[in-house]
């Protein structure tokens, strides 16, 4: 036996409860991986609670682990038991000892990444890889504006912008994570629990506004974060941590400038073996390099993953949260 996490009606931390099962083998070009680390992200909460629906119940909860591989399917010919690997992407389940999944959402890690960096930054990372060099392709100079700076998506955000020679104004809550979004490399930070977003933003930009404004935050910043953008600038919502933006009248896009809107996921963008191990090929060579480090701030034991969770909601958290089966 096992054990997971899995979850059989949606709602809060409390429905969440820790199982013993009987391990599954692999299928038709599966693998199962003996996790020795799980991340924790915010789409989590998500299925949880019913934002996003889980494909039956009860249901296994994560997507995000980094481990060995422990068992082999039929069909599956680049990866072998014993191989250090990495995933992000997947069938719900990765909050457990062991999961099983498509071979081709897991990739092998070099040795320059251990397994609680691994879990810890996959699916961060990758986000952060496909907003800043595929969703809008930053050269260089650009002004962007960032949602939650100091989480674990914004955190690696600050450095890769940095790197990049592209000027990161990022939100924050707190003087405490505002210190730590700039020691990340942002160029400016807002606190938006005192300070007005968009006329900070006007300020520190002369007028010019943003060229982009990367949000996960959702249904509270909507219309705030198109009115940070500039003529034809491009607003990126990426996340709903406050609910889904519903109810809009496209028209807006036109009123506040003619602007761009998209919508993306990691899946729409790693929807291939190839572009998945281009993206985590870019985005680890950034970790070697030194010019991205992954903050791993808060480690729970999987049988705490309720406590895990309510902090991330709560917006206490900074960098990276993990489980330890």
């Amino acid at each position: 036996m096992s054990k997971r996490i899995q979850f059989a009606r949606t709602g809060g931390s409390e429905v969440l409860e820790l199982v013993d099962v009987a391990p599954v083998e692999p299928g038709q070009g599966e693998v199962r991986i003996a996790n020795k680390a799980v991340g924790l992200n915010f789409i989590d909460i998500y299925f949880r609670t019913g934002l996003y629906p889980a494909p039956a119940m009860p249901s296994g909860l994560g997507t995000e682990g980094a481990g060995v591989v422990d068992a082999v399917g039929e069909g599956v010919t680049h990866l072998n038991v014993g191989d250090r690997v990495a995933y992000a992407q997947g069938p719900l389940g990765a909050y457990a000892e062991l999961h099983s999944l498509p071979a081709d959402k897991v990739v092998k890690l070099p040795d320059f990444v251990d397994f609680e960096t691994a879990a810890a930054s996959m699916l961060k990372g990758l986000t952060v890889q496909y907003l800043l060099r595929q969703t809008y392709e930053l050269k260089g100079g650009e002004t962007i504006l960032f949602h939650a700076a100091a989480g674990g998506v914004g955190s690696i955000a600050c450095q890769w912008a940095k790197s990049l020679g592209v000027k990161l104004i990022g939100t924050v809550s707190s003087k405490e994570k505002a210190d730590l979004a700039m020691a990340n490399g942002a160029w400016a930070t807002i606190n938006y629990s005192e300070e007005n977003v968009i006329e900070r933003v006007r300020e520190l930009t002369n007028g010019a506004m943003c060229d982009v404004v990367y949000d996960s935050v959702g249904k509270d910043t909507w219309e705030m974060s198109l009115d940070c953008l500039k003529p034809r600038g491009l607003m990126v919502s990426f996340g709903n941590a406050s609910g889904p933006v519903d109810g809009v009248n496209i028209g807006i896009l036109n009123q506040k400038g003619a602007l761009y809107v998209t919508r993306p996921s990691l899946n729409g963008y790693a929807d291939t073996r190839e572009r998945l191990e281009m993206m985590c090929e870019d985005f680890f060579s950034m970790i070697e390099s030194g010019k991205v480090r992954i903050d791993i701030a808060n480690r729970y034991p999987l049988a705490e993953v309720g406590k895990a969770q309510d902090a991330l909601q709560s917006r206490k958290t900074t960098g990276s949260t993990i489980l330890l089966p």
